[in-house]
């Protein structure tokens, strides 16, 4: 009877033979969400880099990616590795001096 990882083998244990013994790495990648704000009264790479700044204190967020409509409704891009509650975010954002318009997973 072959064993869960279906190599056609019939050795149930994690043995190799000669005292060699089978350990499996934990998966230490932590799970990434993408977390898209909407973001109003941003005009120039001085806003980018403020606001940038604020998210990226923020536990959990691991990247920043903002992508500037100087006309409109920019949109920040959070890479994070964890939950990250919607007042937390809008706390950063109008730090920065801005206005959060909008947070969506």
């Amino acid at each position: 009877m072959s064993h869960a990882c279906n190599c056609g083998c019939s050795d149930n244990s994690n043995s190799l033979g000669n005292g060699l013994q089978i350990i499996p790495r934990p998966d230490s990648t932590p799970v990434t969400t993408q977390i898209e704000l909407k973001i109003s009264g941003m005009t120039c790479g001085h806003c980018v880099s403020s606001v940038s700044e604020e998210l990226k204190e923020i536990a959990n967020v691991q990247n920043v990616e903002i992508i500037l409509d100087a006309k409109g409704i920019s949109t920040a891009l959070l890479s994070t590795s964890g939950a990250i509650g919607q007042e937390v975010l809008q706390a950063a954002v109008e730090e920065a001096g801005y206005t959060l318009e909008s947070v969506s997973n």
